[in-house]
């Protein structure tokens, strides 16, 4: 009996999958628990049309990801603070001050994108990397500065 998956199903798919299964398992567990439907043409055709979909969103994220790399790599974040002798930072610019200031500067990137080993505790340039998607990464430079 064909099915389609509506959930995850360790050991025999995952979601959207047309699977070939045993009819007592298909009737008895997938069909029972909610774990699948059968697979008539309206639903197949349905669920292509959901992968279609998704594969489209995906690319038009892809492509305003890309976009916004691009600019990334051309900006350099200005951030003021209050610094003791020898350009040390009272406390550290942590990732998400400099996704507040990318924020205050157009730039939707959340904090956890921005990669950094430490935070920031002297004053001075910086490069960090951005990773948007998995495939997609940007240099940001950071210049930090005495206020």
């Amino acid at each position: 009996m064909k099915v389609i998956l509506t959930k995850d199903v360790k050991g025999s798919g995952k979601k959207n999958d047309i699977i070939e299964v045993s009819d007592g398992y298909a009737r008895n567990f997938l069909l029972k628990k909610g774990l699948a439907v059968e697979a008539s043409s309206v639903n197949v055709n349905s669920v292509t049309n959901q992968k279609k979909a998704a594969e489209f969103h995906l690319e038009e994220e892809k492509k305003a990801n890309r976009a916004l790399a691009e600019t990334l790599n051309k900006t350099t974040v200005q951030l003021t603070v209050k610094c003791g002798a020898n350009g040390k930072i009272f406390g550290s610019v942590t990732s998400k001050e400099i996704a507040d200031k990318l924020a205050d500067m157009g730039y939707a990137v959340d904090k956890k994108k921005i990669v950094m080993k430490d935070p920031i505790k002297t004053a001075g340039e910086y490069t960090l990397d951005v990773k948007l998607m998995p495939e997609i990464s940007a240099k940001l430079k950071v210049s930090v500065t005495n206020a």
